[in-house]
């Protein structure tokens, strides 16, 4: 298989248009790792940089040095354990996370499958949290990565009750179910979307890889903003609605509440 450059690669060759070129070609190289392509040989880091080989080479170097990469034994390179540390700095995910955990503790006991805490960035949803049984059933995305808005169930919370403009952009897009890769409607999305802010609750099932539903609600902050949302994942035979909804809806205000959101929490 290819290796392609990553989104945020710049074209070989041309410098950046603005900025440190040498802190943008540093970005290029952490860009490149990715959840299908965790680790990287020094070529596959240089072609999905877009960055010439010696240049990789070197910034990659520095990049270990400093503790962002690690080399293994094979030669491939991965995201070092200092990048880490610094990324669990970000107040967006630590305050929340920290207040949320007892509450997603006390879901992962009740349903003893996978839950999962995640908030928007940009056009999709990042995982800052997941705690699961260890007879859950597998799920695609680990804490970190990225979520589309549209097929998960945490997504389609965080799209639901982002501002319109953000919304009437991301509809604007030619959007796809995944992993299915399955044309979505709009009309059919603009539907859901509305059912999930009258419900204060998304109900999102998937056939693939396996039949699973994901039950998700809304956590709101202390200025009654959207502030990131709440699900559990159980398989497709064991998802009663009717039990998990109450269930994520009352960890979700319980979180809200701790973050001192002040609105009207749904029913």
């Amino acid at each position: 298989m290819t290796d392609v450059p990553s989104p945020a690669a710049r074209v070989r060759g041309r410098r950046p248009p603005q900025g440190d070129p040498v802190v943008d070609r540093a970005l290029a190289l952490l860009a490149a790792f990715d959840a299908t392509h965790p680790a990287l040989t020094l070529g596959e880091l240089s072609r999905r940089s877009g960055i010439p080989t010696s240049s990789t080479l070197r910034l990659a170097g520095r990049l270990q040095a400093w503790g962002a990469l690690e080399r293994g034994a094979d030669g491939r390179f991965t995201v070092g354990l200092r990048l880490w540390e610094v990324a669990s700095l970000a107040p967006r995910a630590r305050g929340l996370r920290q207040v949320a955990m007892p509450y997603l503790g006390d879901l992962e006991e009740v349903t003893r499958q996978h839950v999962l805490l995640a908030v928007r960035e940009g056009g999709d949803a990042v995982l800052v949290e997941r705690l699961s049984a260890h007879a859950a059933i597998p799920v695609l995305y680990q804490v970190g990565g990225r979520l589309p808005l549209h097929s998960t169930g945490v997504g389609l919370v965080l799209l639901a009750f982002a501002d319109p403009d953000v919304q009437e952009e991301y509809l604007g897009r030619p959007l796809l179910h995944e992993p299915e890769r399955i044309p979505v409607s709009e009309a059919a999305l603009r539907r859901t979307l509305a059912d999930v802010r009258r419900d204060g609750l998304s109900v999102f099932r998937r056939k693939v890889p396996q039949p699973l539903v994901s039950v998700a609600a809304p956590v709101f902050d202390a200025q009654d903003r959207l502030a990131a949302s709440v699900s559990v994942v159980v398989p497709e035979e064991r998802a009663d609605a009717r039990l998990l909804g109450p269930a994520v809806r009352t960890a979700a205000r319980a979180i809200s509440r701790e973050l001192g959101a002040r609105r009207p929490l749904g029913r």
